[in-house]
């Protein structure tokens, strides 16, 4: 076994991961292109965990590809690439976006790169594969993946179908949740991380590598903070509903409002019983939590000018 740094691999892995972004950085800053962004940030987990144990490897690298390959296929058919325009002359700017990817890299990679490290690999720690925990993982990546492909692939379809127009993604799994995509990526890894357990729950020895592949359940769990809280789920749901709000028509808007009521926001539900669900239950176990939620009155610069414009009114009947 190669002990190479460190005996998990934390430091080899951290070091390829920045090496390997500042690469393509340099390339989209010099040729001020956006191509490569996606491209990297998947690809670079294929390239960390190469020639790993065998099942989280190439599931891990089998996501990455797709993660990768599809965001840069649809740049290339749509010739839409400007989602860094207020950023790619700005050298710092643009690099921070490329720093936070190797954050994002380096942390949702934990669990392989723990699991086929030296320290966790020492003393017969590792047990057959098929154990109950195996076949939970597998169970979880394959619906994950399935759900997180077709899911982007209805969305493509139906926005080169439509465009700029009102309609809404209703159909396929978008039925069933207004963000398929997103719960698929989490059940991903979350099932690449039950994988990871067989040894944890199986093994008398190295205590300290049992913890260490426990822990880092913090790869899974950073990936979903990240799309809960930072660029999934708060730049997607409050600014779409506002933008068809005040842009769309009142008929738009009303169809748009009945989907948001009997469309769970993540978790998958049957519209009829969503439609159902009381309010509170919503916004507690189904994670339609009140920062996603768009209120005309309080949200809509619209409703804020029309108010304005009654108050002045009113101010000027009195006078």
């Amino acid at each position: 076994m190669i002990h190479v740094l460190d005996n998990y691999y934390l430091s080899i892995t951290l070091l390829i991961t920045i090496a390997y972004q500042l690469f393509f950085f340099a390339i989209a800053f010099t040729y001020k292109l956006d191509k490569l962004t996606d491209f990297a940030g998947g690809t670079n987990f294929v390239v960390l965990d190469h020639a790993r144990n065998i099942v989280v490897s190439v599931f891990i690298m089998l996501w990455g590809l797709r993660l990768s390959g599809f965001p840069l296929f649809r740049i290339l058919k749509t010739r839409k690439h400007d989602r860094f325009d207020d950023k790619r002359d700005i050298f710092f700017k643009f690099q921070g976006f490329w720093i936070f990817q190797m954050v994002w890299v380096w942390t949702v990679s934990l669990p392989v790169t723990i699991l086929n490290s030296p320290k966790a690999t020492e003393d017969d720690y590792q047990t057959p594969f098929g154990t109950g925990q195996d076949i939970t993982g597998v169970v979880l990546y394959i619906v994950g993946l399935i759900m997180e492909t077709v899911s982007d692939a209805q969305k493509y379809r139906f926005m080169r179908a439509h465009g700029n127009d009102d309609a809404i993604c209703d159909r396929g799994f978008f039925a069933w949740s207004r963000h398929p995509n997103y719960f698929g990526e989490m059940v991903i890894h979350f099932g690449i991380w039950v994988i990871t357990l067989s040894p944890a729950f199986l093994s008398d020895v190295n205590t300290g590598a049992m913890n260490a592949i426990v822990a880092f359940v913090v790869g899974p769990r950073f990936l979903t903070f990240l799309l809960m809280f930072v660029c999934g789920l708060p730049l997607q749901e409050r600014p779409g509903a506002k933008k068809r709000y005040e842009n769309g028509s009142r008929s738009s808007w009303e169809a748009y409002a009945r989907y948001l009521n009997r469309t769970s926001i993540l978790i998958p539900v049957p519209p009829q019983l969503y439609a159902r669900t009381p309010a509170w239950i919503k916004r507690t176990l189904f994670l339609e939590y009140p920062m996603y939620v768009f209120d005309p009155a309080k949200h809509s610069d619209r409703s804020k000018r029309q108010s304005s414009a009654e108050e002045g009114l009113g101010d000027r009947q009195a006078g």
